[in-house]
């Protein structure tokens, strides 16, 4: 299970960090469970060396879940170290930058990988209860549906 780390020392680094928040046609948001810890959350993952975040949130959405998509707006970014030091099963600990984007889907259809267990669409008001606590965050910011984006 992915937890958040009170001991912010204990972590190995920061890390560049987006997420994307997908909407369907009928309001529900795309969630995939994780495989590194069982949990629901957004798909998105780490920036690599040499990409910008627009271009690494479409590539972690595509890798993740088999959608392609195009980013509609900034939901906003995350570092606060209350939500974003956060401990992986293997004891590795971590502290994220996140940019959380909204973003639309363009086409490919839904497929699991290595890191996705499952896929599925859930109303934003009855979501599951394993879901990461730092990204309950920033699907309640992005139903805000508020134009600046939000900085936590």
């Amino acid at each position: 299970m992915i937890t958040l780390e009170r001991d912010y020392e204990r972590a190995l680094g920061v890390r560049p960090s987006v997420s994307a928040v997908i909407f369907d046609r009928r309001g529900r948001l795309l969630l995939q469970q994780r495989s590194d810890g069982g949990q629901w959350g957004l798909p998105g993952g780490s920036v690599e060396i040499g990409e910008s975040v627009a271009n690494a949130v479409c590539r972690e959405v595509r890798e993740e879940t088999g959608l392609v998509v195009s980013v509609r707006r900034l939901v906003g970014v995350y570092s606060e170290p209350a939500l974003q030091v956060v401990r992986y099963p293997d004891g590795n600990v971590w502290h994220y930058v996140n940019v959380c984007f909204e973003c639309a889907a363009r086409g490919g259809g839904l497929q699991t990988c290595d890191e996705t267990l499952a896929l599925d669409y859930f109303s934003p008001r009855r979501l599951p209860g394993a879901l990461l606590s730092n990204h309950r965050v920033r699907i309640r910011d992005a139903c805000a549906r508020r134009v600046a984006p939000f900085v936590r």
